[in-house]
Order: structure tokens, then C-alpha cells, then sequence
């Protein structure tokens, strides 16, 4: 049994943790050009600043959620801070595009780390009745962090320079760190015989790298053969995986528990379909419509407050209410809301712009935590920790999706260039023909969303 005390502080390091990567994405999209102008590089590069970090936190939270559970939870989430606040400082003190970017990949390991461990330490120490609202409490975080982010990194790169939203990370971390180490002695671990798939682990990472960074290089030869690398390799995987005695990624699951399979695609889909959107509209409203980064940031924020301010009720809604209802009321609130975005023009009203932004956050709130609800309540104590790695991977593999549909628009429409504003015009269209294929993806993601089925049948 967990006392009330325990549980307190568990959610506060949780939530404490799961503030800090939100925070750096969404301010970071602010502070974009500002890095580009710093390093002279070009739209593409630019995405990478961001790309780089979510490929390598696809590629291993799977892997390190698998560790985790056999070598213990809270030894990977206090070393995945570590390893973000390290991250962090070399960020700030970046001197080129290639630190910086090599920067992001060191924070990717640490929230690698820390998202694989976080929502299977509350699950294990929440009941059903009480996990819902627990949930909801993390995923509030984070779109504190996603809330805060814009307008924090806005006023910081406005007035100090964008180095400052880096520095912000390492004083929360190191508060994490102790708060852990001090007041957390409980270890999570599985018991008896320790075995790694190490060869599913290599599968697993090559086949997601060839399939996302191909992703990234179309409509290129090298990202089509990335991309049939990665597929190949993907069957190889899927073989591996259901003669091994110990899995690294249960396969069975998603074959037996469609609430597990569908949960998983409608929150991969949720991702793909708005991760980008921050980095879209950061890019309109300073290039477009010349507004400086702490107004836009002011904008931005539109979005993460309605999230902040719905999940928490939304995750306390699904203890009580089938989590299909409300995670499909929500995805379709935020494809009505991309398709407000998709008719943007240089002279759209802010009011619009804001009311947009807000549409789509209200869909966001109400589908996440109920969605997160339904993978994790629809699986047995053992693999919690997997569960929680597949939802964390979901996200970045979503994340990594979103930004490489709006970079191939890039690479399409304006080319690796320098935003200039010989380029606006182009600009505008990559805008538009970016949130057109989010709004269709969002038609699929509805689906996909009512297909999953109930909990209680499911399990």
C-alpha cells in the first residue's frame, strides 16, 4: 500500500519532470529565428534544432522503459534528469548549429528516460479509481509547460537571448533530483531472472530511425531508400519479437487488447496531426505578420491554457465515463480547429488566430488524458512499464511526424533557403497546405479514435 504522503510527492516529482520537455519544445518554437540568425541556418537545419531531439527520444523510450523495469523506475528518472539538465547547459552555451542540435539529442536521452518512467510510477502507485484524475494532473503539467513555454520563451529570447530558456531547465531539474532522492526511498523493479532483448532493441532502433529520418529526406532517393530500409527491417522486428522468450515490445498486447491497439494509433495520430502547429504559427506570425517573439508567444499561449485548464477534468471524467466518448469528442474538436487554421492569410484577425488556437486546445485536453487513461488501465501491473514507454513513444513518434510532414512542405515549397521576405509568399502556402493535411489526418484520427472499443471489454 502507498500512503497519502507518498502519492503527493510522487505526483509533485511526476508533474515537477513532466513540465520540463514541454517547456523547452514550445518556447523553443518561438525562439527559432533567433537561432537561425545566430547560426545563418536555413529552414530545414532549423527544423532539425527540433527533429533531432524527437528521433532520438522515439528511438529510445521503448528501450529505456524496458530497462527501467528491470533495473528499477526511479534509478532511470533520476538519471534522465541528470542527463536533460546536462542537456540544457550545453544548449545554452551552444556555438553552432551542429552543438546545439547535438545538445538536443543529449536532453532527448534524459526525456527519454524520464516519460518511460513517469506515468508507470503513477499508475503502479495510483488505484483505478484514483488514476484517472492522477493522470490528469501530470498531463496538465504538461501543457503547463506547453502554456508558459511560448510566453516565457518569448519575453527570455526578447530580452536576454534564446540561451536564457535553456538555463531555466537545470535549477527545476536539480529540484527534481533531490525531491527523488530524498523523500522517494520506494525502488520499482521486477523481481527474479533480468533479461534485455538487445537484439529486438537494435532491430527496434534501426527500424524507427530508417523509417522517420527517411521520412524527413522525401521525396529524395535517400529518403526513399532509408524508408524501405526501415520497412524491411520492420518485418524483421515484428519476426524477432514473437519468437523471443522475453520481448522487448509485447506484440501480443496489441493483437489481444484493441483498446491498447487503437488507443496507441488514435494518440499517434493526435500528435502527428498538432505537435507542429507551434512551430507553423511561431514561423506565420513573426515572418507573415512581422510580430515580435514576445507577441507571439502571448498568442501561442491560446492553445496550451485551454489544454491546461480541461485535462485535468477530462482525466477525472474518464474514471467514470468510457475514455472512446470523450478522447473522440475531443479529436474532433481539434480537426474543427486545424480547419479554422488551414484558411489563414496574411491579413487574418488575430481573434480568429486566438480563437483557432483555442478550439484546438480544448480537443487536445479532452483527448489526451482520457486516452492515456485507456492504455494504461488496459493492461495488467506487469507491463506498465511498457505500456507507459508505447504512450511516451506514441507521442514522439507523432511529434517526429508532424514536424517532418511541415518539413517536407518546406523542402517542397520554399526549398533550404533562408526565410527572407522574397520567400513570405511561400511561406504562406507551405502554412496552409501543412494544416490541410492535418485536418485530413484528423478525419482518419476520429475514426480510429470510436474503433478502439471499452476498457471493461476489453480487459
Amino acid at each position: 500500500m502507498h500512503g497519502d504522503g507518498e502519492k503527493r510527492v510522487l505526483l509533485v516529482v511526476a508533474s515537477l519532470a513532466s513540465f520540463l520537455v514541454p517547456y523547452t519544445v514550445s518556447s523553443l518554437n518561438v525562439a527559432l529565428p533567433a537561432i537561425s540568425a545566430s547560426f545563418d541556418i536555413d529552414a530545414v537545419t532549423m527544423g532539425w534544432v527540433t527533429s533531432a531531439y524527437l528521433l532520438t527520444a522515439a528511438i529510445c523510450i521503448v528501450p529505456f522503459g524496458k530497462l527501467a523495469d528491470l533495473y528499477g523506475r526511479k534509478k532511470f528518472f533520476i538519471l534522465g534528469n541528470v542527463l536533460f539538465a546536462l542537456g540544457s547547459l550545453l544548449a545554452a552555451i551552444s556555438w553552432s548549429g551542429p552543438v546545439i542540435i547535438t545538445a538536443r539529442v543529449i536532453q532527448a536521452l534524459g526525456g527519454a528516460m524520464v516519460f518511460s518512467t513517469s506515468i508507470a510510477i503513477v499508475t503502479s502507485v495510483f488505484p483505478p479509481g484514483e488514476r484517472g484524475r492522477a493522470i490528469g494532473i501530470v498531463t496538465a503539467t504538461v501543457y503547463a509547460g506547453l502554456s508558459l513555454g511560448p510566453f516565457i520563451g518569448g519575453v527570455l529570447t526578447y530580452n536576454i537571448g534564446w540561451p536564457s530558456i535553456f538555463l531555466v531547465n537545470i535549477p527545476l531539474a536539480i529540484i527534481v533530483i533531490l525531491l527523488t532522492v530524498l523523500y522517494i526511498p520506494r525502488e520499482w523493479a521486477e523481481t527474479g531472472e533480468r533479461r534485455f532483448d538487445l537484439t529486438g532493441a537494435v532491430l527496434y532502433s534501426v527500424m524507427l530511425f530508417g523509417c522517420i529520418y527517411g521520412l524527413t529526406l522525401m521525396p529524395s532517393l535517400s529518403g526513399i531508400i532509408w524508408m524501405v530500409l526501415g520497412l524491411v527491417v520492420l518485418a524483421l522486428f515484428l519476426w524477432w519479437e514473437q519468437r523471443v522468450p522475453v520481448p522487448m515490445v509485447e506484440i501480443a498486447l496489441f493483437r489481444k487488447r484493441p483498446v491498447f491497439l487503437f488507443s496507441n494509433i488514435a494518440a499517434l495520430i493526435n500528435y502527428a496531426m498538432v505537435f507542429a502547429v507551434g512551430f507553423l504559427m511561431s514561423l506565420y506570425l513573426q515572418y507573415n505578420r512581422g510580430i515580435d517573439p514576445q507577441t507571439t508567444g502571448l498568442i501561442l499561449i491560446a492553445q496550451p491554457v485551454v489544454q491546461m485548464i480541461i485535462s485535468p477534468a477530462a482525466g477525472h471524467l474518464s474514471d467514470r465515463i468510457e475514455p472512446r466518448i470523450l478522447a473522440t469528442a475531443g479529436m474532433a474538436c481539434t480537426t474543427a480547429g486545424l480547419g479554422i487554421l488551414m484558411l489563414l492569410s496574411p491579413s487574418t484577425p488575430l481573434v480568429i488566430i486566438i480563437a483557432g488556437l483555442a478550439i484546438l486546445g480544448f480537443g487536445y485536453g479532452l483527448f489526451s488524458s482520457p486516452n492515456t487513461n485507456a492504455i494504461m488501465s488496459s493492461v495488467e501491473i506487469q507491463h506498465l512499464g511498457f505500456a507507459s514507454g508505447m504512450v511516451s513513444t506514441m507521442r514522439a513518434i507523432g511529434q517526429m511526424l508532424s514536424l517532418a510532414i511541415a518539413m517536407l512542405v518546406f523542402s517542397a515549397v520554399i526549398g533550404t533557403v533562408q526565410i527572407t521576405p522574397l520567400v513570405y509568399p511561400q511561406l504562406q502556402e507551405s502554412v496552409n497546405i501543412a494544416f490541410t493535411v492535418f485536418f485530413i489526418i484528423g478525419l482518419i484520427g476520429i475514426a480510429a479514435s470510436y474503433a478502439r472499443g471499452t476498457v471493461r471489454e476489453d480487459r
